[in-house]
């Protein structure tokens, strides 16, 4: 539990520098991506003459920072369900079939070109990594844990859906 609540700080000061860097500063990803090379490539340097100074040797495996194929095939399999999802929806609205799902589809499109129009990507963005970073707390807190589990039941199986990733 302990650990998911710093994950969840990671992820939250990072979208929030991010978005500070994007909205704020109005600048763009390139930018932000040349300036953390820039302060990572500093850092290291300046770890490097501190520990050189020190006498400190730093053994480093470039194994390590590998990931397993097995994350990887899990990661590309969450994408693929939720694009086949999100395809699935729009081909059974675009038949007509069911009217009142066409004009379900219809209104939260609209609703998203309408936000869309009024605020930019990257808040829409940083919007919804608030609202994970606070569910994820949420349901990792034994006090409200409880009762989220009460109102939303979890079903089995795990979370990618599992049609490819049983396939992959």
């Amino acid at each position: 539990m302990r650990k998911e609540v710093g994950k969840t700080g990671i992820v939250m000061v990072c979208g929030s520098l991010v978005y500070y860097h994007c909205v704020f500063r109005e600048s763009s990803l390139l930018s932000l991506l040349s300036d953390v090379l820039i302060v990572l490539l500093c850092s290291l340097a300046i770890l490097g003459l501190l520990f050189r100074r020190l006498n400190i040797s730093v053994p480093v495996d470039p194994l390590e920072w590998q990931i397993s194929q097995e994350t990887a095939c899990g990661f590309v399999a969450c994408i693929a369900n939720t694009l086949g999802a999100a395809e699935s929806v729009l081909r059974v609205a675009a038949t007509g079939d069911d009217k009142r799902f066409f004009m379900k589809v219809i209104v939260c499109l609209y609703l998203l070109s309408i936000i869309g129009r009024l605020v930019s990507g990257a808040t829409v963005v940083y919007v919804g990594l608030c609202l994970f970073c606070i569910y994820t707390l949420v349901e990792n807190s034994p006090s409200f844990g409880a009762s989220i589990s009460r109102l939303f039941p979890r079903t089995g199986g795990d979370r990618t859906g599992g049609d490819i990733s049983r396939a992959v």
